[in-house]
């Protein structure tokens, strides 16, 4: 049974800080690339970051480059997003997402998806 299971969301501060990690099981993680997705109230999904199933490449949007930072661990069993200098154009539903292949920013490309977690950033 595929699962990701995303953690770490909250309540924090502007300014603050966060770590969001997704749990990845039931597929072959070494095949399978992670994205982090968001959604906002009102808005649609949008792209956060990317990491290869080899955590070699990395990739980020403009809006969160030099802030956030996608890691997985050694076992490629779970990947983190580390959230700094968070602003409450932050908040949002955070989801994690795999996919075969190098990390996309289109959502549609993605097959397997978590629950999501919410960060709620205050000014």
């Amino acid at each position: 049974q595929v699962q990701l299971v995303e953690s770490g969301g909250g309540l924090v501060q502007a300014g603050g800080s966060l770590r969001l990690s997704c749990a990845v099981s039931g597929f072959t993680a070494s095949l399978h690339a992670v994205g982090w997705f968001r959604q906002a109230p009102g808005k649609e999904r949008e792209f956060v970051a990317g990491i290869s199933a080899s955590g070699g490449y990395t990739t980020y949007a403009d809006s969160v480059k030099g802030r956030f930072t996608v890691s997985r661990d050694k076992a490629l069993s779970t990947v983190y997003l580390q959230l700094n200098t968070l602003t409450p154009e932050d908040t949002a539903v955070y989801f994690c997402a795999a996919r075969l292949g190098p990390p996309r920013a289109e959502g549609t490309s993605y097959a397997y998806w978590g629950q999501g977690t919410l960060i709620t950033v205050s000014s």
